[in-house]
């Protein structure tokens, strides 16, 4: 129904993550930006889990063969429908033939191109959501053939559209929470904790985010225990690392803070170069 014309730098499918197997080892997974993706099925009528494809800072090319309703929420990416733009958060009719391509990344990181009825593809563990070693392939490639759920087409929300707070891009501040060894930093430390902006690292991913910026951490490592997504762990170094959706589910380094979900899904439309502070709720 949909061919991958060309991939991107990385587009993969995702719905709401694999809940339910964190004691084997396996990550939540799931979309980065749960917001963003509830918004862009919610607009055509979808399940919230609902398959959809993560585009990550450069979008794939995607060749129609057959008429679908379709929606992308989250990062503006510069789609084009047949090289004409079309907007954000906004439910539009794509007819067999048509492609859709992305170009110059203009606000967040990541986009979600949803479809009436949701991508269908390999579900394992109760989940459609790719990850390495858990799924067959981990993205998107070119030449991939993608099908979705049989749905009538023609349905009330084929017009939707939504206006979306820029604030979700915009702002500098996470919100979180104390971290279950919060309480072992020195008070200077906990004030030093959100007193200055952090710096995101080039090393960025679904699994987790490195700071620039360090700590002093004279805290002894701690017995391994569980992780979650949003989880901001202090590393020896005094590194600050923040656990995104593919993180492992067990650590050992001292969890000094935990994002809240709407925090998560802020962070992951930051990219290499740009600030935030943490605040605490």
């Amino acid at each position: 129904m949909i061919k991958v014309l060309k991939a991107g730098f990385y587009s993969s499918i995702q719905d709401m993550g694999r809940f339910g197997y964190q004691e084997y080892g396996v990550p939540y997974s799931g979309v980065m930006d749960v917001l963003s993706a509830s918004m862009a099925n919610s607009l055509l009528g979808n399940d919230v889990n609902a398959a959809v494809i993560e585009i990550t800072m450069t979008g794939p090319t995607l060749q129609f063969f057959k008429a679908i309703t379709i929606c992308i929420s989250g990062a503006d990416i510069s789609p084009q429908l047949n090289k004409r733009s079309i907007k954000l958060n906004k439910a539009i009719q794509v007819k067999s033939g048509d492609v859709l391509s992305f170009g110059k990344l203009s606000k967040g990181f990541r986009c979600y191109l949803a479809v009436l009825g949701g991508f269908k593809t390999e579900k394992v563990m109760r989940s459609r959501s790719m990850y390495k070693g858990i799924t067959a392939q981990f993205m998107l490639y070119k030449d991939d053939e993608l099908d979705h759920e049989d749905v009538l087409t023609g349905v009330a929300s084929a017009h939707a559209s939504i206006k979306v707070n820029a604030s979700h891009y915009d702002s500098e501040v996470i919100n979180v929470f104390k971290g279950p060894e919060f309480d072992l930093l020195s008070k200077d430390q906990q004030k030093e904790l959100f007193a200055k902006a952090y710096t995101i690292s080039k090393d960025n991913n679904r699994m987790a985010y490195q700071l620039e910026a360090t700590l002093k951490n004279d805290l002894k490592p701690i017995i391994t225990s569980s992780v979650l997504p949003g989880s901001v762990q202090l590393t020896p170094s005094g590194k600050l690392i923040v656990l995104m959706r593919d993180c492992q589910t067990t650590g050992g380094y001292p969890r000094v803070l935990q994002l809240k979900e709407s925090a998560i899904n802020v962070l992951s439309q930051k990219f290499n170069g740009q600030s935030i502070l943490f605040k605490l709720v």
